[in-house]
């Protein structure tokens, strides 16, 4: 079980990287000597100092470092990347074994680092927490293995099942379901990803910033579904707060922060292939329904996070239907979050 203890302390320092180590995977390092962590680090952000190089680097003793075990929670890298290659670095200060939670999918590594390593005389491991590591990095290992993001959906509903009343005119302001500390919840998990995804049809009802406001974060970059270009005026979408890309069947062009990106059907399968060139590892589906549904029967989605508030609206547009058991069911307050798995 010693394997396990200090495997499960990587992957939670691995953690305190989401958001900002994107598009490289979470990752946390411990070395050991005698049951005793002796150095540990996780990669904090994109382009600066992997795991490895930062646990190492906290070792106060570096001649204990040949009689340490390095535990890392992803293979170390093999390649000369925006840091040098992790492999180099372990064979070079002499450590002599290294345990590794799995395997990285992408195939600029995909095992290479591990031949680097036993070609180097180091022991290793493989294999321990695999599951969990592999799970810390599900975005990671989505986009390297199917091309695609991980794609996040998410709606509020009432109680008898809709996402919103039906508006008679454009004054009629926002129908708030779920509660104001579900909003918080919901702006952290924007923190989260990196990109989110709406259609035209929420833009114009709701005019909404999709920014992190409430939760500190950075910004995801801004999607939006218009196909013929309808949305215009004074929108929140085109403040200067987060990138922002138009999917549209009508023009390219590049305007400050804003792009759009002319694609010959907004279809889920044109926009994942599209960002999944730009290197976009996740995208946050927040709606409308008819969007939302689109991934649901396309069967392009990993995940789905269903906020039931407790509010009646008897008629209106009806939410999305995942015919699926929740794994689980969580109160939050005064509202109740259903999670879901597509697999």
């Amino acid at each position: 079980m010693t394997d396990e203890i200090y495997m499960q302390r990587c992957i939670d320092l691995a953690k305190k990287g989401i958001r900002a180590v994107a598009p490289n995977p979470m990752v946390g390092c411990v070395l050991v000597v005698e049951d005793k962590i002796i150095g540990e680090g996780y990669h904090e952000r994109f382009g600066e100092a992997h795991a490895e190089v930062n646990a190492i680097n906290s070792v106060s003793n570096k001649s204990l470092l040949k009689k340490a075990t390095l535990y890392v929670s992803l293979e170390p890298c093999s390649h000369t990347g925006k840091t040098p290659p992790c492999a180099e670095l372990i064979i070079k200060k002499g450590i002599k074994k290294v345990v590794i939670g799995t395997k990285d999918s992408n195939p600029i590594v995909g095992g290479k680092g591990i031949e680097k390593l036993k070609n180097g005389g180091v022991q290793v491991e493989e294999g321990i927490l695999q599951e969990q590591c592999i799970a810390l990095n599900k975005r990671f290992f989505t986009f390297h293995e199917k091309k695609r993001p991980y794609v996040i959906l998410k709606w509020a509903q009432t109680l008898d099942g809709f996402l919103d009343r039906i508006r008679e005119d454009e004054t009629q302001k926002i129908n708030w379901i779920s509660e104001p500390e579900t909003k918080t919840l919901v702006h952290k998990w924007r923190s989260e990803e990196q990109s989110i995804l709406v259609g035209r049809n929420t833009i114009i009802n709701d005019n909404p910033s999709l920014t992190v406001r409430d939760y500190g974060g950075m910004n995801p970059i801004r999607l939006v579904i218009d196909s013929q270009l309808q949305i215009s005026g004074a929108l929140n979408i085109y403040s200067k707060d987060a990138p922002t890309i138009v999917f549209n069947r009508v023009k390219d062009k590049k305007e400050n922060n804003i792009e759009w990106v002319k694609i010959n059907e907004t279809s889920t399968k044109n926009i994942l292939e599209e960002l999944h060139k730009r290197g976009i590892q996740s995208v946050f589906v927040e709606g409308g329904s008819r969007t939302l549904q689109y991934f649901i029967i396309d069967n392009v989605w990993d995940e789905a996070r269903v906020v039931v508030g407790q509010k009646y609206f008897k008629e209106g547009y009806k939410a999305p239907i995942i015919n699926k058991v929740p794994i689980q069911s969580i109160p939050f307050g005064k509202d109740m979050i259903h999670y879901y798995k597509r697999k």
